[in-house]
């Protein structure tokens, strides 16, 4: 077998694919040298600095396996690898320790105002008096995302006897009880919280996380880090918030644009910035290499890979119900309450004749979209969910009494359970079903209002009024009851999102009981 090295990794990994095929090491290719030569070989190991898009893929005849050594693949085309069968690996916990002791790096950093001291001195300057800083001892520490990297920071920092609390409604309460963590909710960790760190992926959901009306909830002494992504914190919002006193200091490892080398955030003395250094230790690039060309030689070797970023081949007709699958744990991830516990599956009508393993899969990964950069197939979905303290039950009916065939999802949390079917009709995708309320609608992509409410005369009209005062155009609504003058069910299509001040509105209403808007 042959093997090319496209992007450096380190000479431990190395050594381990030679021991088991020939290995070749060409950097810097152009897309176009690369499909000159890729036929030629069976795996493909790159970083994030070389580009396998489609055509790449295409011409690469003999490849069963494309390895990125480190989380993200955005430099792979995974669907063009999918659809020539290809499996795509990556090395997810390589860089766990070093993102996480890089966190407590800067959170010390902060506290004691290493940087701004080692500045002064440097430029003759013996001020003591101006760099009195605090203890982490007896703190609390605000952990947003309790995955990979956010449980290693809370070990670290129980280790300096902090009280650690986290926001993340994708592990149980059992997971984090064994971490010694206490789980609440996003308002009052950025209350509670003298240190906040994230560890989160970048999504629409996740996008300014953090910004203007958050950082207004923080104490006057807290202090922020972002080791995870870009684009997380709203930059602007937390330089005038320094400026202003409202907050003590920041730090930043990441950045929106990146490489960067002017920014707003580098005129504050209160803001630490490093280069993106979370993944730079030499152990952690050697432990990267090491998970990687293990992964690769496991593909190679006709086994399974539990970090495959994608699903073994899936037969044509099972794609509608992937694509449902996906789209009802999505919905149910954004109107649950509460921390997941379990979440159980049902297979009703001729769907469940087939493997529905492909489905659990995406219905998992779909509940998980909004909280983990971990791509789930059917290989590590049980891998993924063991390890958030997630069960999963599963049940097949054979007979189904509307449709030929529905998918259901109830996602059990410590609120209650949130329970979303889901059909394919015609080609189309059809979300029939939303707890105790039946409906139809064809969820395209978009802004979806949410709304459970009193069923009485002119509440349509007053959403309405507030969304046409808004300018938001309505696309589409349906609405169900349980009975007149009931509770019952409304869903707007939204050409674009609510503001929360419109949102407000719609919640203090007489007779409204919750109203939330999704993006799917």
């Amino acid at each position: 077998m042959k093997i090319l090295v496209a992007d450096p990794i380190a000479e431990e990994g190395i050594k381990t694919l030679r021991s088991y095929a020939q290995v070749d090491i060409k950097t810097k290719l152009t897309p176009e040298q690369l499909k000159a030569i890729i036929g030629n070989y069976d795996a493909l190991i790159v970083r994030s600095q070389t580009k396998v898009g489609a055509e790449v893929i295409e011409a690469g005849k003999k490849l069963k396996v494309i390895g990125r050594a480190g989380v993200g693949t955005d430099n792979i085309d995974i669907n063009a690898a999918t659809r020539n069968g290809i499996v795509v690996v990556n090395a997810p916990t390589g860089n766990t320790v070093a993102a996480a002791e890089h966190t407590i790096a800067l959170m010390l950093a902060l506290a004691r105002n290493i940087p701004q001291a080692n500045s002064l001195l440097k430029s003759g300057k013996w001020q003591r008096e101006a760099m009195v800083g605090s203890e982490l001892r007896n703190k609390t520490l605000g952990i947003i995302g309790l995955g990979n990297v956010g449980s290693e920071v809370a070990k670290r920092a129980q280790a300096f006897e902090m009280r650690v609390v986290a926001h993340d409604p994708f592990v149980s309460k059992e997971y984090a009880s064994n971490l010694k963590v206490d789980l609440v909710s996003l308002d009052q960790l950025l209350r509670e919280a003298d240190f906040i760190t994230l560890h989160v992926p970048l999504t629409a959901a996740t996008e300014k996380l953090i910004g203007g009306k958050e950082l207004a909830k923080l104490k006057p002494m807290a202090r922020i880090i972002n080791c995870a992504r870009g684009g997380l914190v709203d930059e602007v919002a937390i330089v005038e918030a320094i400026k202003t006193g409202k907050i003590a200091g920041a730090a930043f490892d990441v950045f929106g644009k990146e490489p960067i080398t002017n920014s707003p955030l580098f005129a504050e003395d209160k803001i630490i910035v490093t280069p993106h250094l979370g993944a730079s230790t030499i152990e952690a690039q050697t432990s990267i290499a090491k998970d990687i060309t293990g992964e690769v030689l496991t593909v190679l070797q006709g086994r399974f890979s539990k970090y495959a970023v994608n699903a073994p081949h899936i037969a044509p007709e099972m794609m509608p119900f992937v694509k449902v699958a996906a789209t009802i744990g999505n919905l149910a991830s954004q109107l649950m309450e509460g921390q997941i516990k379990s979440t159980h599956i049902k297979y009703s009508g001729g769907v469940s004749n087939y493997d529905c393993n492909p489905i659990k899969a995406a219905i998992i990964s779909g509940l998980l979209k909004q909280s983990s950069e971990e791509r789930i197939n059917l290989v590590n979905v049980g891998f993924i969910a063991a390890q958030r303290g997630i069960k999963i039950s599963e049940e097949k009916e054979a007979t189904c009494q509307n449709y030929s065939n529905l998918l259901t999802l109830e996602a059990n949390t410590t609120v209650g359970t949130t329970a979303i079917s889901g059909t394919v009709r015609d080609g189309e995708l059809h979300i029939v079903q939303v707890n105790d309320f039946w409906t139809d609608i064809v969820p395209a992509e978009g802004y979806f209002l949410f709304c459970d409410h009193l069923d009485r005369p002119g509440m349509v009209g007053t959403i309405g009024n507030i969304t046409g005062k808004a300018d938001i155009n309505i696309s589409s609504m349906h609405l169900s009851r349980l009975q007149p003058r009931g509770k019952a069910l409304m869903i707007l299509a939204l050409d674009e999102p609510l503001g929360e001040e419109q949102l407000q509105e719609i919640l203090a209403l007489p007779g409204v009981y919750s109203a939330k808007v999704v993006k799917l």
